[in-house]
C-alpha cells in the first residue's frame, strides 16, 4: 500500500465529523456551521445558536466527537467553537439571526454594499442601504431616502456583521 493510500484510509473524514455533529446537535438549539479537516487531522467544528453558544455546549460536542472516533486508528486534534462575530456568514440561519443588524456584503462581481439586513431566505437577502455607504451606481433615488436592495445568494461572495465600537 502506498503512503498516500495509507494516509487517506486513516485520515479523519469530514463527512464522518459532520454526521456525528449533526446527530448530536439535532435535539438542541445549536446547529452546525462548518467543519474543516486539515491534512494533518486538525478538526475544526463551528457551531452556532440563535442566542449564544456556551462553552459547555462546545465541550459536550467535543467529547461526543472524541468518544466516537478511535485514536488508535486516527490521531487528531479537535477544536469546537462558535464563529467569531467577525467571521462571514455560512448559513441561512445566521442571516436570519442578524435581521435588523448592519451587514457588509461583497458580491462575486467585486461590488460592496452595506446596510441593514431586513430579509433573508434560501435564495436571496434584502438590505436597506446605509446612506454613507450607498453604491454610487444607484441613480434616481430621492435624496434622504435609502434604497432597499436585494441580492441573490448565488451572487454573494461574503456577508459579515458590521462591528461598531462605541
Amino acid at each position: 500500500m502506498s503512503l498516500f493510500l495509507f494516509l487517506i484510509s486513516y485520515m479523519v473524514k469530514k463527512d464522518q465529523i459532520i454526521k456525528l455533529a449533526e446527530q448530536f446537535l439535532a435535539d438542541s438549539e445549536n446547529y452546525l456551521i462548518d467543519v474543516k479537516v486539515s491534512s494533518t487531522n486538525k478538526i475544526m467544528v463551528l457551531i452556532e445558536n440563535d442566542n449564544h453558544v456556551s462553552i459547555s455546549d462546545c465541550i459536550a460536542l467535543s467529547r461526543h466527537i472524541e468518544h466516537s472516533l478511535d485514536r488508535e486508528q486516527e490521531d487528531f486534534e479537535l477544536e469546537v467553537s462558535s464563529p467569531g462575530i467577525d467571521q462571514p456568514f455560512k448559513s441561512i440561519r445566521q442571516f436570519k439571526k442578524y435581521i435588523g443588524q448592519e451587514v457588509d456584503i461583497k458580491l462575486r462581481d467585486g461590488l460592496k454594499h452595506q446596510g441593514k439586513l431586513v430579509a433573508a431566505n434560501e435564495s436571496a437577502i434584502s438590505i436597506i442601504a446605509s446612506k454613507e455607504k450607498r453604491n454610487k451606481n444607484i441613480k434616481n433615488q430621492p435624496s434622504g431616502e435609502n434604497p432597499s436592495m436585494s441580492f441573490q445568494m448565488k451572487d454573494i461572495l461574503e456577508t459579515r456583521l458590521v462591528i461598531k465600537l462605541s
